[in-house]
């Protein structure tokens, strides 16, 4: 039995949780400490490191949720991990005002936790879809689950906002209280019953992870696939600590103009992620390869366009390919976290969260890895030439890695099959 739509939704909703945690640290306690309490912004730049670089953990907790016999109990415990480590956060900003050792302390501790609970609920989560998902159904599950954890990070930022203003130590406790309890209880009601209903219960594996982890590993295809997670998702993530800087320095955005950038191009992806999933599981155009390739290449398209816009053209508009970015990033990440779930069924049973995790690794560092290279890269040119042409080298290297991407997509993805029914590697490769 597979997961039905209601289902699938049910689980976005986990997603969204997981989103409107994250969303606390990367945007309300990051500003904080930058403004309110005149840190570094380096401070909570390596704060937010810290939780992806936890996330390297993601394979072993995949691997426990394979060989334990129930992924439900570590989504639910990994997001009260989350929870945990997210109120946490809140407090060392609190205890920051006045012991700024303290507070650092607690924030470490908090961030660590955020990373383990991300990697066990997410990676828990998106194992369950790829066992439980039928296969023409799988772009879809992808589009449905993503759009609603972004939905999650939008409403959590923008009432956040809207309640934390005038802003007192003790209203930011509350309030992130209430959304870390709410995300528990939420997480709770939505995946309790479903992994019991469509995924037949087994026995506990008692291999250890090393071994497990070896096995897949052995397996070129997942290999092979990780590479291209890595790539990918690093061209991906250069221009996201970049991009708004680029706007005002080089187009003279005003810094609400600049946030209202961001809000446009996550609107593109809102809709390339909707594109990709009627077009593939509703009106089963084209295959997972080629939604992926298109991505990419867009991608590295509108890249161009904004690098070549800011050294011969900055008197021309740069929202609309800003926003043309969002679209071709949104179709690429669908595509490939559908690919995903398919391949994750391939190879030694059973290993569904292994792999997953696996992939998640890679993104995570990738995510990362990517962010700091841009914006140490753009600092690093920006001291020795324009601006303009400093971001533009960044945004072309970006591009690259994009057209690699896309034809390591061509070479090892196959298009042979329909779209949902098969996204494996080429046979042989």
């Amino acid at each position: 039995m597979t997961l039905s739509w209601l289902q699938i939704v049910r689980l976005g909703l986990v997603q969204m949780c997981l989103g409107a945690i994250v969303v606390l640290t990367s945007s309300t306690l990051n500003r904080l400490m930058v403004v309110e309490l005149a840190l570094p912004a380096i401070l909570p730049g390596l704060l937010v490191g810290l939780h992806y670089a936890i996330q390297i953990t993601r394979p072993s907790w995949g691997f426990l949720s394979d060989t334990k016999g129930q992924r439900t109990r570590f989504i639910i415990g990994g997001m009260a991990i989350l929870a945990l480590g997210g109120f946490s956060a809140a407090l060392g900003v609190v205890v920051m005002e006045g012991n700024h050792l303290a507070g650092l302390a607690i924030s470490i501790l908090a961030y660590a936790l955020i990373g383990v609970g991300v990697a066990a609920s997410g990676t828990s989560l998106l194992a369950l879809l790829a066992t439980a998902t039928a296969p023409d159904r799988r772009a879809a599950a992808a589009t449905i689950t993503w759009l609603m954890m972004i939905a999650g990070i939008a409403i959590t930022a923008g009432t956040v906002g809207a309640f934390l203003d005038p802003y007192t130590p003790a209203l930011l406790l509350k309030i992130v209280a209430t959304v870390t309890i709410g995300a528990v209880i939420v997480t709770t009601l939505a995946v309790w019953g479903v992994e019991k209903r469509v995924v037949a219960r087994r026995e506990p594996d008692e291999m250890p992870f090393w071994e497990g982890f070896k096995e897949v590993w052995a397996e070129r295809r997942a290999r092979i696939f990780t590479l291209f997670v890595f790539l990918s998702m690093s061209a991906y993530f250069m221009q996201e600590l970049i991009l708004e800087p680029y706007s005002g320095l080089v187009f003279d955005f005003t810094p609400g103009q600049s946030t209202q950038l961001s809000g446009a191009q996550h609107g593109g992806v809102f809709l390339g992620m909707i594109v990709v999933g009627i077009g593939s599981s509703v009106l089963r155009i084209g295959a997972l390869r080629s939604w992926v390739i298109v991505g990419c290449l867009g991608s590295a398209t509108a890249l161009v366009t904004i690098a070549a816009m800011g050294n011969y053209g900055a008197h021309l508009p740069l929202t609309p390919a800003v926003i043309l970015m969002g679209f071709f990033n949104g179709m690429f990440t669908v595509a490939a976290i559908s690919a995903m779930m398919a391949l994750a069924g391939e190879g030694r049973g059973e290993r569904e969260g292994t792999r997953m995790g696996l992939w998640g690794a890679a993104q995570a560092i990738a995510a990362g890895f990517g962010g700091l290279l841009g914006a140490a890269a753009a600092d690093t040119m920006r001291t020795m030439i324009d601006d303009a042409p400093a971001f533009g080298a960044v945004f072309l290297t970006e591009a690259i890695l994009f057209v690699l991407s896309a034809w390591m997509a061509l070479r090892i993805m196959d298009s042979n099959r329909p779209t949902t029914e098969n996204a494996g590697l080429v046979p042989g490769e």
